[in-house]
């Protein structure tokens, strides 16, 4: 899951303007019906910022091992299930990871 998100540019694009207190992200619509929305984001949550410092050492080339003990820190917080490393389904993971982090907005 983690390594299909990191090759996601849009949810790295969009995380790294998160990142930034204050930032207005235009979200467009593909049906042509819809305006553009302009969305103010507050301060990123701290499993919001996991996710991205993830993301970027994941596209660090020269970065051998990557390892995520923050993001999964976070998660485990929010998701208690996960504590203990029993085996988990993956979809179960994306679910709690992309909910975590909009509840973080």
């Amino acid at each position: 899951i983690l390594q299909n998100l990191s090759q996601t540019p849009v949810l790295r694009e969009l995380l790294k303007e998160a990142k930034m207190p204050g930032t207005t992200v235009k979200i467009e619509s593909p049906e042509l019906s819809m305006e553009p929305q302009l969305i103010k984001l507050d301060q990123p949550g701290p499993l919001t910022l996991a996710m991205y410092q993830f993301l970027m050492e994941m596209q660090e080339t020269k970065k051998g091992v990557v390892t995520p003990k923050e993001l999964f820190a976070q998660v485990c917080k929010k998701a208690i299930r996960f504590k203990g490393y029993q085996q988990q389904d993956s979809h179960e993971l994306l679910r709690y990871l992309l909910d975590g982090m909009r509840a973080e907005e």
